[in-house]
């Protein structure tokens, strides 16, 4: 499987991770002229498990070093396979939650308050499950994260309150900030079924980035029956959408959803591999 082997390159990758996560939003948006965000979800998953499978058939399957892909999903244990896929399954929530804070309250605001927050939770979670890096530096990112949070806020309440204010945009930032403190817990059990101290030489019955990525997806797809058929049902806004609905979208608009999952996963994807 291909392994980073220089600090700058891991650097690089993270660098990559921030703009995908940054921008797969956009998709959404794209979307949202003609689609509901329930049914773009659908195709967003769907892109998130594909690319992950790609993913890990490619740069998880060549090169000498570490296990390629599916040798090591058949060596996992079941605690580490259940650990990844519980991580899946918080993080979908709380994706569905931000997907749905975006609709209500704009991305402009929902992105910055629900990604925002969890870079700030998660870093301090992960830093205690796990110390390492320079400290000083990575809590001066955070403050610097919490500032760009305050500053949104003041400005997102101050363009409500010039335009009246609606409970919708209020129920966006709620749900945005429910989806920040989830997304800031789901990394912690993915790590754990990862050897992230040895990915030359894994552990027997830990997992490689590639084969923790793929298992991630599986919960991510597999929780959506549940989360994302309750919310098409009983939506935060708007009338209840079904699956007929869904299969009478256009190729044109899947594919802008699938691309939007593709790129969120290629940035989560390569900060696994980065670390």
């Amino acid at each position: 499987m291909f392994i980073v082997q220089s600090y700058p390159l891991a650097i690089a990758f993270c660098f990559i991770t921030m703009l995908c996560w940054g921008s797969w939003g956009n998709t959404q948006k794209m979307a949202a002229k003609t689609w509901r965000y329930e049914l773009f979800y659908w195709d967003y998953v769907i892109g998130m498990f594909l690319f992950a499978l790609i993913l890990s058939l490619t740069m998880g399957s060549f090169g000498s070093e570490g296990r390629p892909f599916l040798q090591d999903l058949g060596q996992a244990s079941g605690a580490n396979i259940a650990s990844a896929l519980l991580g899946g399954v918080i993080f979908n929530a709380s994706n569905i939650l931000l997907s749905a804070s975006t609709a209500l309250a704009g991305m402009a605001v929902a992105f910055p308050l629900g990604v925002g927050l969890a870079l700030v939770l998660g870093v301090i979670i992960n830093y205690a499950g796990a110390p390492k890096g320079d400290p000083v530096i990575l809590f001066v990112g955070v403050a610097l994260i919490v500032a760009a949070i305050v500053c949104n806020g003041i400005a997102s309440g101050r363009m409500q309150k010039g335009a009246g204010g609606n409970s919708n945009s209020r129920k966006g930032i709620v749900l945005a900030m429910v989806a920040g403190v989830l997304m800031s817990l789901f990394y912690r059990f993915v790590a754990a079924a990862m050897d992230l101290d040895h990915f030359e030489n894994p552990t027997p019955g830990m997992l490689t980035p590639y084969s923790a990525v793929f298992i991630f997806s599986l919960g991510v797809l597999a929780s959506n029956f549940v989360f994302n058929t309750y919310v098409m049902k009983r939506p935060f806004v708007g009338a209840p959408v079904s699956y007929r609905e869904y299969f009478t979208g256009s190729g044109t608009t899947h594919l802008v959803g699938m691309l939007g999952g593709a790129v969120w996963w290629l940035g989560t994807a390569f900060s696994y591999i980065a670390a």
